[in-house]
């Protein structure tokens, strides 16, 4: 059982291998986002600290980059057992910060980091370290010491995309997690020292975007930064870097689509639609927030998606009947009321939920799974994302049309095509211009590449793609 009411207080970050003092006293404090109170805090770091971490990175770069893949491997081999043997302590305490309903945030929040460091064994021996073409010899080589700043949303699946391939490929890391929801981090490190991983080769410092995310992207010594967070901070971050050349991977936000062919079956994509839509309250890059469908199906769909939402009973992340907890903070549960305030402003249908916070829920982050109906495509709810749930369903004459409309966002993260076809699905999933495209249901593939196109940011994660975003390439004339 995660103790509540500030039982959790880090005080120290991580840095060449051990727990190390802060330069400055300040702190900030980490709340439950069910019953709104402080569960712990953590240090808010500064420049010196930040600093401190890249220089323990790259001084223990040299030797990690020369130990062999395999060996790279099996450290995150054992950190996947370490975090496995921490399963249920992990995922509770991921659903007091983030608010995930703890049966989902054992499957996913926890679940698929673990796989993530599992996987590497396999990763590393599907890479071509070494191969000759003519009189050269083509060597993968790691990229160097990374930055790696991560999100609220999926804590721990976020980190472990990012520090796990970069370990395995022979980087230093240097971790800035989310300010909101950066305990699991703190957990993350202690299985990493728990294993032996060598001084310096992971490094911890948490705080603000200011005072140590940037820091870490304009340092000199840092030579890659791998971040996940929204599409203004990704541009800020890309800014940044590009002082010092180097290498940025973003994932960013995303505005998905779910496409739905007049023959598919109507009540399978409309439900799976709505509950990709709602996973994690909303609080999903990925998340299927417009639903496409054909115009004389329209009533159906309401009623279909209406029952789906009514049915995602907001609550008690800990109660075995919540589908849906609650938002993380105060400030998103405003932005999300905001967006669906607007929704109704600019004169979409509302179907079912509102801004009313749900009965009986008036201490946490709750908002209503919220359906919206007769959504122009250039709505403020079809364009933005608004990452709460909240489904705009968009009527459509033809397939081009609905084609067109699936383009018509900045973003391209992913998407998702229903028929009873699966070759017209695929035919029409090609024409998608997003990073991912579920067919007729598919699931999320761990080991696939994961990124988008457009404002979704660049550069892929997760599996082999994943993996060699942090190598160079060197090529020796013999």
């Amino acid at each position: 059982m995660v103790p509540r009411g500030g039982d959790l207080d880090r005080d120290r970050f991580y840095i060449g291998g051990t727990w190390t003092v802060p330069t400055c006293t300040d702190t900030i404090a980490v709340l439950d986002s069910t019953t709104e109170e402080v569960i712990g805090s953590i240090p808010s770091g500064t420049a010196e600290d930040a600093d401190r971490a890249v220089r323990a990175a790259r001084g223990a770069f040299e030797q990690w980059s020369r130990t062999p893949p395999t060996e790279r491997a099996r450290y995150a081999s054992r950190i996947a057992e370490a975090l496995g043997a921490r399963m249920t302590e992990i995922s509770r305490l991921i659903a007091h910060e983030v608010g995930t309903p703890v049966n989902v945030s054992t499957i996913i929040q926890v679940g698929l980091p673990i796989m993530t460091f599992a996987s590497m064994a396999e990763l590393v021996g599907q890479v071509r370290w070494e191969e000759t073409i003519a009189n050269s010899t083509v060597v993968r080589e790691p990229v160097g010491v990374v930055g790696a700043i991560t999100p609220w949303n999926y804590p721990l699946h976020q980190i472990a995309a990012k520090v796990a391939p970069a370990l395995a490929a022979g980087c230093t890391v240097v971790l800035k997690p989310s300010k909101v929801a950066p305990l699991n981090a703190f957990v993350l490190a202690e299985v990493i020292h728990e294993v032996g991983l060598p001084p310096g080769v992971f490094n911890l410092v948490s705080g603000s975007g200011l005072d140590v995310g940037e820091v870490i992207v304009r340092h000199p010594e840092v030579d890659m930064v791998s971040f996940t967070g929204s599409t203004h901070a990704g541009i800020r971050v890309a800014e940044l870097a590009a002082a010092t050349v180097k290498r940025v991977t973003l994932e960013l936000g995303g505005k998905s689509a779910t496409v739905i062919l007049p023959d598919a079956d109507l009540d399978r994509a409309v439900s799976a639609g709505a509950t990709m839509c709602f996973l994690n309250s909303g609080q999903t890059c990925n998340a299927l927030t417009r639903m496409l469908v054909p115009r004389q199906l329209l009533a159906q769909a309401e009623e279909i998606a209406a029952r789906a939402a009514e049915s995602c009973t907001p609550g008690d992340p800990f109660d075995d009947a919540t589908r849906i907890g609650p938002l993380v903070s105060a400030v998103q549960r405003e932005t999300v009321r905001a967006y669906i305030r607007k929704g109704i402003d600019e004169g979409a249908k509302l179907v079912t939920g509102g801004i009313e916070t749900p009965d009986g829920l008036e201490k946490g982050f709750f908002v209503r799974p919220t359906v919206f109906s007769e959504v122009r495509r250039d709505m403020t709810i079809a364009q933005e994302e608004i990452f709460g749930p909240v489904l705009s369903i968009i009527p459509y004459d033809t397939e081009d049309e609905a084609v067109e409309i699936a383009n018509d966002s900045v973003y391209g993260l992913a998407g998702a095509v229903w028929s009873a076809d699966p070759r017209h699905a695929i035919e029409v999933a090609r024409r998608l211009r997003t990073g991912q495209v579920d067919i007729n249901g598919g699931s999320f593939n761990p080991l696939a590449p994961f990124g988008g196109f457009k404002q979704s940011g660049n550069g892929r994660e997760l599996g082999r793609f994943g993996l060699e975003e942090y190598l160079e390439t060197k090529s020796l004339q013999l």
